[in-house]
């Protein structure tokens, strides 16, 4: 029990200590206090404190009523609740006191679609439908009818693979700026070559980021083939088995090409001095692999164009890397999901490609705090231990870690991260071939040069504020003075009338257009 000053644990979180349920505390926990209503958010937990009034029982029933008032769900909690022995009796007794009644047709509900058994009830009567997930509290799914217990099924997932997403005020806020809109905006109007151009582009920024966000070069056959598969990526099949096999064969060195999901234990780890090593993340048992692929394929067909796109990428794209069904490339396949998912909600405009990967890679510390806010929560839950052959046994049942947990805060942060890459890469790219364009006919009207000449002669003033380097100058030894300095003259005039914005942003690092 929490101090008396912190008040009495109530709800799920209450269930979890009562039964000893090994499993993280969910995001929000409520407890029960003197004095007035009250909510404080700290380190990401949310404490909802209630006056002594709201107290329930001190049963199963009683905290899973209050639950269902007055929290988020945490299927998670639910799953391993449902798996007490006396579980399913006191639900019977509940419904059958209360077969109208809102709270406990949801509850049983969610004990049949979680366990997959039928209680010994009738089918609900002439009652009216409640939600399943309370839509004030949740980004939810496209509902659909259970007749059974007069309950809409709006979950964003299935039985075996279903994630909660809080609506919280952050989230809410990015939900309400219209991002697609956004982007629809920048691309309308703007001339079709620059466009095509533009796009070429991004697809090669983000294949290079993909692979550097893993300290890895994007070269050769690996980055062409891996550019191929994005300009493909609408048509991607992620629930067919064979398709995301054959996407990890084209993204890995052929040496790590895998056959099939891996069966063996996997983690995520570093070594430090002493060559000693240091575990961050252990991955599903490879005896859960298969079913939980399977669950999660599900889950991405139950979510095609049932709820916010971004929020379906996230659920969809997070999940599978935490899965980790192969020994390398889940990461690049992950942010692939991402792409396919808002390509086939439609939410990234026809042809387009939005360079994610370039905007998590400019702060990868964030991503690297977004993926370790799962794997912190589920770590002291999953009891593990060496072999001599230095490898990961893990000694308890861990698959639902995996099946139902919180992803509010990795949705946030794709939100922010989609916005990023909308309002930075995808209108600087635009403007800078724009700016590139009008430079080089500027500089071709006054001297017939090559192309290749011409546009590093342009590339060169534009990352120097207009102007040629005193350094770069002799590699223009044929171009006089005066023309020079009329080119710069011009060049400088271009950057002007775009206000400087795109040249600002020039890369340094990358080489002139080939267009």
């Amino acid at each position: 029990m929490a101090p008396a000053d912190e008040g009495v644990p109530v709800g799920q979180g209450a269930l979890i200590t009562k039964f000893g349920l090994r499993r993280p505390m969910p995001a929000v926990l409520s407890r029960v206090a003197l004095g007035a209503r009250r909510s404080v958010t700290e380190d990401g937990r949310t404490i909802e404190r209630y006056p002594t009034g709201y107290m329930p029982e001190e049963t199963l029933i009683g905290h899973l009523r209050f639950a269902l008032r007055y929290e988020p769900t945490d299927l998670g909690v639910l799953a391993d609740v449902f798996r007490i022995p006396d579980a399913a009796g006191e639900i019977e007794t509940w419904v059958r006191s209360e077969p109208t009644g809102a709270y406990a047709r949801r509850a049983w509900f969610f004990y049949e679609w979680l366990t997959g058994k039928r209680l010994e009830l009738p089918d609900a009567g002439a009652v009216a439908y409640v939600d399943a997930l309370d839509t004030s509290l949740h980004v939810t799914a496209k509902g659909s009818p259970s007749r059974r217990h007069k309950v809409v099924d709006n979950i964003p997932g299935r039985p075996g693979f279903a994630l909660m997403v809080r609506r919280t005020p952050r989230l809410e806020g990015f939900r309400a700026e219209d991002l697609a809109g956004e982007a629809r905006r920048i691309v309308e109007g703007c001339d079709p070559d620059i466009l095509a151009r533009a796009v070429n582009y991004l697809y090669t920024k983000e294949t290079k980021s993909s692979f550097a966000i893993e300290h890895e070069r994007a070269t050769g056959q690996r980055a062409e083939r891996f550019v191929t598969a994005l300009r493909a990526v609408k048509s991607f099949a992620p629930t067919d088995a064979k398709s995301l096999i054959t996407l990890q064969n084209i993204i890995v060195d052929h040496r790590y090409a895998a056959t099939a999901f891996r069966d063996f234990q996997n983690f995520v780890g570093e070594t430090i001095g002493g060559y000693r090593e240091v575990v961050h993340f252990i991955c599903p048992r490879p005896e859960d692999v298969e079913s939980l692929m399977a669950d999660w394929a599900a889950m991405t067909e139950r979510l095609k164009g049932t709820t916010d796109p971004i929020v379906a990428a996230a659920l969809i794209a997070f999940s599978f890397v935490f899965i980790h069904p192969f020994e390398d490339g889940n990461g690049r396949i992950h942010r692939f999901l991402i792409h396919h998912v808002l390509a086939t909600e439609d939410f990234t405009p026809p042809g387009l490609l939005f360079p994610v990967s370039a905007a998590i890679v400019r702060e990868v510390g964030e991503y690297d705090t977004a993926l370790e806010g799962f794997s912190r929560t589920i770590m002291p839950f999953i009891d593990w231990h060496w072999t001599s052959d230095k490898e990961i046994v893990v000694e308890n049942d861990t698959h639902n870690l995996y099946r139902y947990f919180d992803a509010t805060t990795l949705t946030e942060y794709l939100y922010s991260k989609v916005a990023a890459t909308i309002r930075k890469d995808l209108r600087e790219e635009l403007e800078f071939v724009a700016l590139y364009d009008a430079a080089l006919s500027a500089v071709q009207d006054i001297v017939d040069m090559p192309d290749r000449r011409a546009s590093l002669l342009v590339r060169l003033c534009l990352q120097n504020g207009g102007r040629l380097s005193q350094a770069k100058r002799e590699a223009f030894n044929e171009i006089e003075d005066q023309e020079l300095l009329r080119m710069e003259q011009a060049i400088q005039a271009v950057m002007a009338e775009k206000d400087g914005s795109a040249a600002a942003n020039v890369d340094g690092r990358r080489q002139p257009p080939t267009f």
